[in-house]
């Protein structure tokens, strides 16, 4: 019994475990992990100052061109909840402490961003530097090619996109961070900037597809008259007369219209002188029914002819090789020809004829005037009858009231 008590009473010693031949601990291994650990943390710490760029840079632009709020769409006030203050009682000290260091870090970090700001205007600069160049190359090399200034306007945007995108990682100090951002910001850029891209994109097209150039006299929707300007966003042209207008005729009103270049997309672009200077104008002289119609058409293409004939050769010749060379080849008459039409009480006489677009107006005056000279000569009298209004009562014997 008291050998039991004893082995119960013995102290209990702790076992003391032998270290594994082979297994001695490093220190090499420690130092690892905690440059490891470092590196991520200072990672982490530029990827949260991308996010914080990316974002800003989307608040701003929304702030700058964010549409307002729909019509009609009524503000509502929450009703106002009972809040429970708590009163405390702050550390004068601590509140010190803690507004300096906060002043302390935004200072420290403002610092730190210099570097960074000076290469990026380095950059900025270069781009603009570099922009200019290409420009300049570009217009030397290709000085007779049309689309070289659209060639190069694309230049400078690709330039200026690259340096800005470069700008922006070198300050965020993690591109990964802008990266993961270019959704967000090209929706709101496509949603702020609906109308400019689209009048940049009716820029482009007409650049490479020259629908109109300087000098052109076009008409776009509502718009008709001389090509003055064209720029990245809108296209500026003197203005001509037209019906509905203070100058009926197709001259020039002397006021200039500017459209946005979106336009392009959206109406039909019809070109007067293009390719082709010269359009095909009609003047139009009444005559009585009772006229000698083969012989009023004789003469009255005798006198176009007269006026219109010699300098309506060469055009007429280039219209039909433009035609051809388009695989619509049909026969131009290189003369003045005129046509007759039925109207309410008496024939329409058309004189056909090809002439400069900018000239429209003059020529007709012109033929109008030799056409009713050339009507009223007495050689013509009776065969030639000008059309006057007339009226025409039928009386008929059912009409005739009864006799008593």
């Amino acid at each position: 019994m008291n050998r039991d008590v004893g082995k119960n009473n013995r102290k209990r010693q702790p076992s003391r475990r032998r270290p594994i031949a082979g297994t001695t601990p490093r220190r090499g291994n420690r130092l690892q992990s905690r440059d490891y650990q470092r590196g991520a943390q200072a990672r982490l710490r530029r990827f949260r100052q991308g996010s914080m760029l990316a974002v800003a840079l989307t608040a701003l632009l929304l702030m700058m061109w964010g549409g307002q709020d729909a019509p009609g769409q009524e503000e509502t006030n929450a009703p106002a909840t009972a809040e429970v203050r708590t009163e405390t009682t702050a550390d004068p000290g601590a509140s010190f402490e803690q507004a300096t260091g906060t002043m302390r870090d935004l200072l420290l970090g403002f610092y730190g961003l210099l570097p960074k700001l000076a290469i990026g205007l380095a950059i900025l600069l270069v781009a603009v530097l570099v922009s200019k160049l290409f420009t300049i190359v570009v217009h030397r090399a290709f000085s007779r090619w049309e689309k070289s200034e659209a060639v190069a306007a694309l230049g400078r945007i690709v330039i200026y996109l690259v340096a800005v995108a470069a700008t922006l990682s070198i300050i965020a100090g993690d591109a990964r961070a802008l990266l993961g951002s270019i959704g967000l910001v090209g929706l709101a850029l496509s949603w702020a900037l609906q109308t400019p891209i689209e009048s940049f994109t009716g820029w482009l097209l007409n650049s490479f597809r020259s629908y109109y150039q300087v000098g052109d006299r076009i008409e776009v929707g509502d718009v008709f008259g001389d090509v003055y300007k064209i720029d990245v966003l809108t296209t500026t042209v003197w203005e001509a007369g037209g019906p509905g207008k203070a100058v009926a005729g197709a001259q020039s009103t002397g006021a200039m219209i500017t459209f946005p270049n979106w336009e392009v997309l959206r109406s039909n672009i019809v070109n007067y002188s293009r390719d082709f200077p010269y359009v095909w104008d009609e003047v139009t002289i009444s005559i009585a029914n009772e006229s000698n119609l083969p012989y009023a058409i004789r003469v009255f293409e005798g006198v176009a002819k007269r006026l219109l004939g010699t300098q309506m050769q060469e055009p007429a010749r280039r219209y039909e090789r433009l035609l051809r060379k388009a695989m619509l080849a049909f026969d131009v008459e290189e003369e003045p020809r005129a046509f007759i039409s039925l109207a309410d009480a008496w024939t329409n006489c058309t004189v056909r004829y090809l002439v400069d677009a900018r000239a429209r107006r003059r020529w007709a005056s012109a033929l109008l005037v030799e056409l009713n000279k050339e009507a009223s000569l007495p050689q013509h009298a009776g065969k030639i009858i000008p059309a006057y209004p007339r009226t025409e009562v039928k009386l008929q014997e059912t009409w005739k009231p009864k006799e008593e």
